[in-house]
């Protein structure tokens, strides 16, 4: 008994761990009622602490409230959503509440009843080193999905509804795709040149030892 506590503590206090690293923070845009939507990022607060201070150098926080109105307003300016090509939501009503894990809840106006694409923004943490956030989207008849915002995207991502979910559009996949396989060819090409190398090097060594075995 006492072994499977031990063992239920230590998976609790790994997880925690994890959800209090600076440098990973979670956007998640949350379909409820009546086509009504909330949008929640959490990170530690260590993270938004590091962003403020930077960009808000010149005006600095005296109070936990005027803090809380430095993140909401860093936020608003960080993270977007555009729906369709064309329908840019806006975000009103936040909301903060303060803790290692620091969560920020806002509204969401102007998410279209029918969503065809979706291109999401979140640079509120790019000053913090290597940071990414793990986008998750929950709407009503879709499959929960998981996306990674990164240095490697641009913490940008082009979304596209296929049946019940989203999915990289074409295009990202593409470029995704192209980098990775430009990689692998350059890696390919490179090892095989090398090969190549020591083959030739190889035979000509073997033709100019035949040449003076047939001097002697």
């Amino acid at each position: 008994m006492f072994k499977k506590l031990l063992c239920i503590g230590m998976l609790l206090v790994a997880l925690t761990t994890k959800a209090h690293q600076t440098d990973i923070s979670t956007t998640m845009l949350v379909e409820k009622e009546n086509n009504s939507w909330v949008l929640q990022i959490s990170a530690s607060l260590t993270a938004f602490q590091q962003e403020i201070r930077l960009h808000y150098a010149d005006t600095p926080y005296k109070t936990p409230e005027e803090f809380k109105q430095m993140v909401l307003d860093h936020l608003k300016k960080n993270v977007s959503f555009v729906f369709n090509g064309s329908n840019t939501i806006t975000l009103s009503n936040g909301f903060v509440q303060l803790g290692h894990e620091t969560k920020v809840v806002f509204t969401v106006e102007g998410v279209p009843a029918k969503q065809t694409k979706l291109l999401v923004k979140n640079t509120a943490f790019t000053d913090v080193y290597k940071s990414k956030s793990a986008l998750v989207i929950l709407k009503k008849g879709f499959t929960k999905e998981r996306f990674v915002l990164n240095e490697a995207n641009k913490h940008r991502l082009e979304l596209r509804a296929q049946d019940t979910n989203f999915v990289l559009s074409t295009t990202q996949e593409a470029s995704i795709f192209s980098y990775q396989n430009l990689f692998v060819i350059l890696c390919i090409t490179g090892i095989g040149f090398m090969v190549k190398r020591v083959f030739v090097a190889k035979e000509n060594e073997e033709v100019e030892d035949h040449k003076l075995r047939r001097l002697k």
